[in-house]
């Protein structure tokens, strides 16, 4: 059964609990790696290959998603800046022992490329905290493979 997560704001993302932050470099420009995350939500089971299904909601302030073994979400999208900054807080998920989760996607241009950096702040029971602390290399490594496909994905769309 779902439920409810404490509300938190984008400053969360420096005061979380937990942090994890992963960068890398791709060759999209800002504008086209922002339009994948946050304009084509659907398109994210694509290049994420844990994210089974994604779908706006709410014209867009919102998201659900659904991951590989059955781990649903419903967020609300807390920061949307073109080519800068995609954001979105977890209310609702049917995950163990989570309290508060925000993920921070950040685009920074490097020439005519982009530094994406992934930041996910959360907040939640002992037990939680020791699991995403363990899973912390598996999550780096998904990151990492998820902007490089994106990143091959957005490379054939524009050659």
């Amino acid at each position: 059964m779902a439920r409810r997560l404490r509300p938190v704001g984008l400053d969360f993302v420096e005061t979380a609990p937990l942090r994890l932050v992963f960068a890398r470099g791709v060759t999209a420009p800002p504008e086209a790696v922002f339009r994948a995350l946050a304009e084509d939500v659907a398109g994210w089971p694509e290049w994420f290959s844990a994210v089974t299904l994604a779908r706006p909601t709410e014209g867009g302030a919102g998201r659900q998603i659904r991951l590989k073994g059955g781990t649903r979400f419903r967020e609300t999208v807390i920061a949307s800046q073109p080519a800068e900054v995609y954001a979105y807080r977890v209310d609702e998920t049917n995950a163990p022992g989570v309290r508060a989760l925000v993920e921070e996607w950040r685009l920074t241009p490097d020439g005519t490329s982009t530094r994406v950096q992934w930041t996910w702040a959360g907040d939640g029971t002992a037990a939680f905290r020791f699991a995403v602390t363990l899973g912390r290399p598996g999550l780096g490594r998904a990151f990492r493979a998820a902007v490089t496909r994106l990143d091959r994905r957005l490379a054939s769309t524009h050659a």
